[in-house]
């Protein structure tokens, strides 16, 4: 089975500009796609990290001096880079979007097509799970996160039916929580609980939370000229980083020094967001909503 097809491959391995005697960072290793690309242009000089906290992606580590795999979030990159006595890169890349291999294994809980646990947890060594999530949140927290996270239209009727129908039982597997929605489900099914699965996953692995802290880092800990790409696949996260990358904060406020020059952490390279060929979607349909945005840390005299 296909672990994960790297998605836009070509197009962000092009916009990291690979110099063979760099130090990188693939933040979001899954299959290893993006990786091996990344090696292929390395030298013998450079080195490559990989981040996951996936324990499964573990079997997919390139047999390669040049490589090292981290099994965390890369929300502690800066952490593990100062293990690997790393302080400064020339790129890093992420792609933010859940593997084809924890949609197409049912025990993983990510997917409404089959019934297993209501999990949904990037690392199985936390405790929080969507289960969690739909038996403990209130009425008002489950409206937030259905329509921050999934952009759900009646996010407020679907969170006063699962808050009434779990107080019957717990809801604890997908079959449960199908049953329960189901009568206030909206439009085009396979859309409507998409939306729904994807806010309950961004919530239970703190994904906005866990960008946030690697976008900071990543501007602190990339060269003058080093580069950024992100690959986006939800609304909020995609706003999230182009704010970040035009003005270095997550609300896109353009902040000027004592002399009224703006200050501009990264050179936009992708003036707009670049967007799978529809060639690409046919092959891989779930890289459809994909959003590589590429940003290269300027030097101080350039702000």
């Amino acid at each position: 089975m296909e672990y994960h097809q790297p998605v836009l491959a070509s197009e962000s391995i092009d916009a990291l500009a690979i110099r063979p005697g760099g130090i990188y960072v693939d933040a979001t290793f899954g299959g290893g796609g993006h990786s091996r690309l990344i090696l292929e242009k390395l030298g013998a000089e450079g080195r490559l990290l990989g981040f996951d906290q996936d324990e499964d992606a573990r079997a997919n580590v390139p047999e390669d001096g040049r490589f090292a795999f981290v099994q965390h979030n890369f929300r502690f990159m800066k952490r593990f880079l100062r293990l690997h006595r790393i302080t400064e890169l020339d790129g890093m890349l992420a792609d933010l979007g859940v593997s084809s291999h924890q949609l197409d294994v049912a025990e993983r809980g990510f997917s409404y097509r089959f019934d297993a646990a209501l999990d949904m947890r990037m690392s199985r060594q936390q405790e929080k799970t969507a289960a969690t999530v739909t038996n403990t949140y209130t009425p008002e927290a489950l409206q937030e996160v259905f329509s921050r996270y999934g952009e759900v239209r009646n996010a407020r009727t679907l969170a006063q039916r699962i808050t009434q129908e779990r107080e019957h039982r717990p809801i604890e597997t997908i079959g449960a929580f199908l049953a329960a929605v189901e009568p206030v489900v909206r439009g085009h099914r396979a859309r409507y609980l998409s939306q729904v699965f994807q806010a309950l996953r961004i919530e239970v692995n703190d994904e906005m939370g866990a960008l946030q802290d690697f976008l900071e880092q990543a501007l602190e800990l990339l060269r003058p000229g080093g580069r950024l790409a992100v690959i986006t696949y939800h609304s909020v996260e995609d706003r999230m980083v182009k704010n970040f990358l035009k003005a270095g904060n997550f609300e896109g406020r353009q902040e000027k020094d004592f002399y009224g020059n703006i200050q501009r952490p990264f050179k936009t390279i992708t003036k707009k967001a670049i967007t799978p060929s529809e060639e690409e979607v046919r092959q891989n349909p779930r890289a459809r909503s994909a959003k590589l945005r590429v940003g290269e840390k300027v030097l101080p005299k350039e702000n």
